[in-house]
């Protein structure tokens, strides 16, 4: 005679549905005996339990046979005792703002937390968020965030890397040209102030990097893969390398009175850094303005000598002629 797998102990009801409801929105599909193991229950008792989260307005799909299951999908209605239109609003897009990088906190987090609220909130309230976009974006000196504007697309792509799922996307390039990819996303990361997707492009046959705020129409086609292994291991420094070696406007070459590893740090992934001594050091920063370049050589805060390309030296010379006359003569001592 069969057995069914124990109930939990002194749980409560509503935490192990709390419990359920959480693992339904850390996976695309689960199935019920998948979570029956993991809640400690029985399959008759998940079941009960899915039920009773539909009554109340969950969206969660049901399926029978083989390879069914369970998925939580996008719901006419916000779940009751979750959020208000209002509160689900403000909540994405204080999301966002971590995410993108304004303030101190985990982007990969506020992603995660982003992708999950997005995906059962009925179409309405996503228009309603991206149409407050315009006011929820803080200006001027200061911020150093990653623009974003459509926040579906973009948890669109954090719930594919999620669910190894591949998607298809417009996408504009470099030149202004659009084409249409279909990738295996890898992840998201958010480098210099602005957002990346790392995917094997399958018509490439090979690693790219996509800036998330050039994808539009990001659309999920249900082929599933085997994640592969990115080069190098880690997605951010990955990024780092591409944006490097992409063709610049500048190659600035200069000398520096400071040791290879404290300009190394300065100039990140911007250029190269070879030490001459322990105290100086020569670099090549490749850039498409002579004044962000220059503006990185003075923020090291160490004597150097720009040696080319002859705009660059004529532009630091127009430079450091603009700030001599930005600095009042000093009155002489009584």
């Amino acid at each position: 005679m069969a057995t069914s797998a124990p109930n939990l102990g002194g749980v409560s009801t509503s935490t192990r549905t709390l419990a359920l409801l959480g693992l339904l929105q850390s996976r695309r599909h689960w199935s019920g005996a998948d979570l029956a193991r993991r809640l400690d229950v029985s399959e008759r008792t998940v079941r009960r339990d899915v039920l009773g989260l539909q009554e109340i307005g969950y969206p969660i799909v049901t399926t029978r046979g083989t390879g069914g299951g369970y998925q939580l999908s996008a719901g006419a209605c916000l779940p009751p005792l979750v959020l208000g239109e209002e509160e689900a609003a403000a909540t994405v897009l204080g999301l966002k703002e971590i995410a993108t990088g304004v303030h101190p906190a985990s982007a990969e987090a506020a992603m995660s937390a982003m992708a999950k609220i997005v995906q059962v909130l009925p179409t309405r309230i996503r228009r309603r968020i991206d149409s407050l976009r315009t006011v929820a974006t803080p200006a001027g000196e200061g911020y150093h965030r990653a623009g974003i504007d459509d926040v579906t697309a973009l948890t669109t792509l954090a719930l594919a890397c999620r669910d190894a799922d591949t998607v298809s996307f417009s996408y504009r390039g470099n030149d202004a040209a659009t084409s249409q990819r279909t990738t295996q996303p890898h992840q998201i990361v958010n480098v210099e102030s602005r957002l990346y997707l790392v995917a094997w492009d399958l018509d490439r046959t090979d690693w790219r990097t996509y800036r998330i705020d050039r994808i539009t129409q990001p659309r999920r086609t249900g082929a599933q893969f085997a994640p592969r292994r990115l080069p190098g291991g880690d997605p951010v420094e990955y990024v780092r390398d591409r944006i490097g070696s992409m063709p610049s406007r500048y190659r600035v070459h200069a000398t520096i009175q400071a040791s290879a590893e404290r300009v190394r740090a300065e100039v990140v992934h911007y250029g190269t850094v070879a030490a001459i001594d322990p105290g100086s050091c020569e670099v090549h920063i490749a850039a498409e303005s002579l004044d962000w370049a220059t503006f990185c050589l003075v923020s090291i805060g160490a004597p150097f000598i720009v040696h080319g390309p002859p705009e660059a030296i004529d532009f630091v010379k127009d430079w450091g002629s603009r700030l001599l006359l930005a600095t009042p003569a000093s009155t002489p001592s009584r």
